[in-house]
């Protein structure tokens, strides 16, 4: 599918159509990586100035972490995609007999559980992006400390985001103690990484402020 190749016009066209895919999930993971671009960007404008030599070492571990996430966000908005076309094909499939009912759950079932696991995944990489705009932040070039705040608004709205999608498809899953435990973990994420985000954009806030 390769929507992380489309012109940011296209992408925006494909995903405001009637199209199934791309959807939540795939704008999630991709304001994820803008998010950290944001952070590298930080981590650019920060690496070969005396001002900062004596964190450089640890703005170039930041960046290449960053350059590592920003590849798989990119990865996971086509991902989504593959792993809901199935589920969008399931929701079709016919339950005029018992047969058909039981086969339709049966499938309905594998491909919930597929289409969960890349927002998890999404969530997952939101955190840790997260956790590298604290340091972008902290030692990243005080000129470039604005695009370190919008960075983690960015990470912090994807994970929100990706965990919408994680909802809605526990929300029909009949496994309810697999989805349970999805739900626990994507509640634990935002409640430790939403907050973590607003102590980093309110310590941005407050220096821009000074």
């Amino acid at each position: 599918m390769e929507f992380c190749e489309k012109s940011c016009k296209d992408f925006i066209a494909e995903l405001s159509s009637k199209a199934p895919v791309p959807g939540g999930g795939g704008a999630s993971a991709l304001v994820g990586a803008v998010g950290t671009a944001l952070g590298g960007m930080v981590g650019s404008l920060t690496v070969g100035k005396k001002k900062y030599a004596d964190v450089e070492e640890e703005i170039r571990a930041l960046m290449a972490k960053a350059d590592s996430l920003m590849a798989d966000m990119l990865r996971l908005i086509d991902r989504d995609a593959e792993a809901f076309e199935p589920l969008s094909r399931a929701y079709g499939m016919p339950k005029e007999t018992e047969e058909q009912k039981a086969e339709k759950d049966r499938v309905m079932e594998l491909c919930l559980k597929e289409a969960c696991s890349v927002p998890m995944e999404i969530m997952e990489k939101c955190c840790e992006a997260i956790e590298l705009q604290a340091g972008f932040a902290s030692k990243g070039s005080s000129l470039a400390i604005s695009d370190a705040g919008v960075g983690v608004a960015f990470c912090k709205a994807a994970l929100q985001g990706a965990s919408l999608n994680v909802f809605i498809n526990t929300n029909s899953m009949k496994d309810r103690q697999y989805a349970e435990k999805l739900n626990a973990r994507a509640d634990e994420l935002l409640k430790k990484y939403t907050a973590l985000a607003d102590e980093i954009y309110d310590g941005v806030c407050r220096r821009l402020k000074q």
